[in-house]
């Protein structure tokens, strides 16, 4: 396959080439013109001047001869001069005697409506001209060979030829040069690129003109790049915590099982042992689904089939749920302006992840609270459907509020207080996006609020 350098240089030489062409045929066919006129405006003069001689001075056929020979100062290859009388059909006068079957084939084309012929005939042209003379009518009929047209023609074509051919030379050159200039920024930026590893993944690439073609693909480029390293960003901090987290229940299991098998035991510190692995298999086992729905939500985001889920039942749903599995929760709903067309109510989404959505939600406002309770609103007006869930927790710290939808964080403040892992919020974030919804979080002492938006079924 060519390379782009090439490909340029062919489309340059080739459109190029093209246009000379096409000049080139219009100068030959324009002077090809040109000399048949001018040919014909001779054979023309050569008609008059035989038709005043001939008529108007009553001079003799020998006398004719002599004088249209006088006058031909450019002789022309094999002229012949004959007039012709329409009403004795026969030929009056002519040139080249021998030859006056030549004229004569050309006398049922002439029409007496038309003052002036002009035609071809294989190399030679004609032109004739009508007379009237009372009740004469006649016609002067002039034939020849434009050999200097032909010979100009003939040069014409060659000079054409070679400058075409210079040109394609020259347009080669030249168009190989400019497509190396062109592409020579290219060059620098593979350089640049092949320079960039997951080592120094902050470097950029450089182009001094940031709005030609090549510094919007250079500017795009580096976006990608922004992207790809919060990417990996992310995925060290991810393998990082994870590891840490998966570490910490691990080595407190198997410490606790050593201390075990040390010495024999009486049953109580055996049953106690075990309720605390328990207690540690249970938090490995929430930490490994978080990250399970988590990688889910990554992976599957775009491939999750839709429906309509009805957003009211969905949060009772997830209520009666909730209270099943604790049950000093409290979750205390709200339905402000419930809508009257059930279209207000319907969403287009993944019941299963909108219902974890909403489950991790209400579980860390009522987690955090110290009443144990959350307070969740609905209402839907104008194509939105908004749901807040409120907690009358510990105020949030504004530098925390930035990063508590990244995995694994944790504020100072939750994190001595609260058991968890620091991905429920991130899994919210994420399954918000796929729905094409928002979500956001606002802190104050008397209590924290997540607002949630997703589209409604109902047209705005």
């Amino acid at each position: 396959m060519t390379n782009i350098r090439t490909r340029l240089t062919y489309q340059f030489v080739f459109l190029v080439t093209l246009i000379l062409l096409l000049f080139a045929l219009g100068v030959y066919f324009f002077s090809k013109l040109y000399l048949e006129k001018r040919f014909n405006k001779r054979l023309q003069d050569r008609a008059i001047t035989t038709t005043t001689l001939l008529f108007d001075l009553k001079q003799t056929d020998s006398t004719v001869l002599r004088l249209i020979d006088a006058d031909n100062k450019e002789p022309v290859l094999n002229e012949n001069i004959s007039v012709y009388n329409e009403r004795d059909k026969t030929v009056l006068f002519s040139t080249n005697p021998a030859n006056t079957q030549f004229h004569e084939q050309f006398v049922p084309l002439l029409d007496s409506a038309s003052q002036t012929l002009f035609l071809s005939r294989d190399e030679y042209q004609i032109v004739a001209i009508h007379l009237t003379r009372g009740k004469s009518s006649n016609w002067v009929i002039v034939s020849g060979i434009d050999k200097a047209g032909e010979e100009a023609l003939s040069d014409l074509k060659k000079i054409l030829t070679v400058m075409i051919l210079a040109a394609l030379l020259l347009l080669g050159i030249s168009g190989w040069f400019f497509a190396n200039r062109a592409l020579a920024p290219m060059s620098g930026i593979i350089q640049q690129v092949n320079a960039i590893f997951p080592s120094n993944m902050q470097e950029r690439v450089e182009h001094p003109n940031r709005s030609d073609e090549i510094g919007l693909l250079v500017a795009t480029f580096n976006q990608l790049l922004d992207r790809i390293e919060q990417a990996l960003k992310t995925q060290k901090m991810f393998i990082a915590n994870v590891s840490h987290e998966l570490k910490n229940p691990l080595t407190k299991i198997n410490a606790q099982i050593d201390v075990a098998l040390i010495q024999k035991r009486n049953p109580e510190v055996y049953e106690q042992t075990l309720r605390s692995l328990q207690e540690d298999t249970h938090s490995l086992i929430q930490l490994t689904n978080a990250l399970l729905e988590l990688a889910n939500t990554s992976i599957q985001g775009n491939t999750m089939a839709f429906e309509e889920v009805r957003v009211d039942e969905l949060i009772w749903e997830t209520k009666t749920k909730l209270q099943a599995w604790h049950e000093d929760y409290t979750v205390e709903l709200t339905f402000t302006d419930f809508p009257d067309d059930e279209e207000d109510l319907i969403t287009p989404g993944h019941r299963a992840s909108l219902q974890v959505l909403l489950m991790n939600l209400i579980d860390n406002a009522c987690k955090f609270s110290p009443s144990k309770t959350a307070k969740v609103n609905f209402q839907s007006r104008g194509g939105r459907i908004t749901i807040s869930v409120f907690n009358e927790g510990t105020q949030i710290p504004a530098a925390d509020l930035p990063f508590i939808f990244q995995p694994f964080f944790r504020g100072n403040a939750t994190a001595q207080s609260i058991n968890g892992h620091g991905v429920g919020l991130a899994i919210a974030a994420q399954i918000i996006q796929i729905h094409q919804g928002d979500i956001s979080v606002r802190s104050t002492p008397g209590g924290t609020t997540f607002l949630l938006t997703l589209p409604s079924a109902a047209p705005f």
